[in-house]
């Protein structure tokens, strides 16, 4: 196992974790039994392309079930109480105006095991979610992002 580390979430970003792991441990962990007993049934398995691609799933599987438990195990749940509605924090909504595009942004701040740019939610350790930490509403910040240096005004700051 890795080092062990804190996993920042969201009340809601462990609770969605902690349904996946019971997923994965419950129902997808039995159907990959199911399909390796079955490529077992076809004969040799030295040549059993159902079998290796089934053993393949089951290691995936277990490494992902291994993945989310450390995460579960060493969960740091962002307290709402901590969170200042003055400065962007993990745990903050941010609206924000990419100066270049005049385009208004909104997004919920979490920790890196739950960022998902195309549900909005950014971590706070990536190049946007960092630049916009500890700032408040009014001030203009830079982040490096992968485009070059983008400048964005923070125009609301909510839980």
């Amino acid at each position: 196992m890795a080092e062990n580390k804190e996993y920042v979430f969201t009340k809601e970003g462990l609770e969605e974790i902690k349904n996946k792991l019971d997923e994965l441990k419950n129902v997808t962990r039995k159907q990959v039994s199911e399909k390796i007993k079955e490529a077992r049934s076809f004969g040799d398995l030295s040549e059993n392309a159902e079998y290796d691609e089934a053993k393949n799933e089951q290691a995936e599987v277990e490494a992902l079930i291994s993945q989310l438990e450390e995460q579960v195990k060493y969960a740091r749940i962002i307290d709402e109480s901590e969170i200042n509605a003055d400065l962007v924090s993990p745990g903050s909504k941010v609206k924000i105006l990419d100066i270049e595009f005049d385009e208004e942004e909104e997004f919920y701040i979490v920790g890196s095991s739950e960022a998902d740019p195309a549900k909005k939610k950014l971590s706070y350790e990536s190049p946007v979610g960092a630049a916009l930490l500890h700032h408040g509403v009014g001030e203009v910040v830079q982040a490096s992002t992968p485009e070059g240096i983008v400048e964005f005004k923070i125009l609301e700051i909510s839980r």
